[in-house]
């Protein structure tokens, strides 16, 4: 571990960290995640076939809606002014991976923001597609990368998740 938990105070309570004296700077987050299901349903999702409409497209938005809100969720989180949301959504044979990338030029990072993108549009696969396939798992919902503030850049090495600063 690297440094103190800055969400408790001296007595262990919690608290919303102050960020007022914190610089404006660019920041960046990555995120990404993917929810595993039955072939047959991957080849629902990619032909378009599910009842309930563009499955890809609508998760699309709910990650984009669910980073804009992500202060809603975590009680933590500070409100950010976002600059861009980005959610891509690939289907492979067996699963839909989620990657999200959000910007933002504020005081605090933008990391909470990604992760419940990748989160929201995960969870709304799973919505759209459980009429056909209930044993669908969400996974691997991650950090990847993250951009800007006073600690930097970090990144995800390797298979075991091992970080980098730099």
């Amino acid at each position: 571990m690297t440094g103190k938990l800055t969400h408790f105070d001296d007595a262990g309570a919690a608290r919303m960290v102050d960020v007022g004296e914190k610089p404006e700077t660019a920041r960046a987050a990555i995120a990404r995640g993917s929810i595993a299901m039955a072939p047959a349903t991957a080849d629902a999702v990619r032909a378009g076939r599910i009842g309930k409409g563009d499955v890809l497209g609508v998760a699309r938005l709910a990650g984009i809606q669910a980073a804009k809100r992500t202060a809603d969720w975590i009680p933590l989180c500070h409100p950010l002014r976002l600059t861009g949301v980005d959610v891509e959504l690939a289907v492979a044979r067996r699963s839909v991976t989620i990657t999200a990338t959000v910007r933002a030029f504020d005081r605090s990072g933008v990391e909470m923001e990604a992760l419940a993108a990748v989160s929201a549009a995960a969870l709304t696969v799973y919505d759209m597609c459980k009429a056909i396939d209930r044993g669908m798992v969400i996974s691997n919902v991650r950090l990847e990368e993250k951009r800007g503030g006073k600690s930097g850049t970090w990144r995800r090495q390797g298979r075991r998740g091992a970080a980098k600063n730099g």
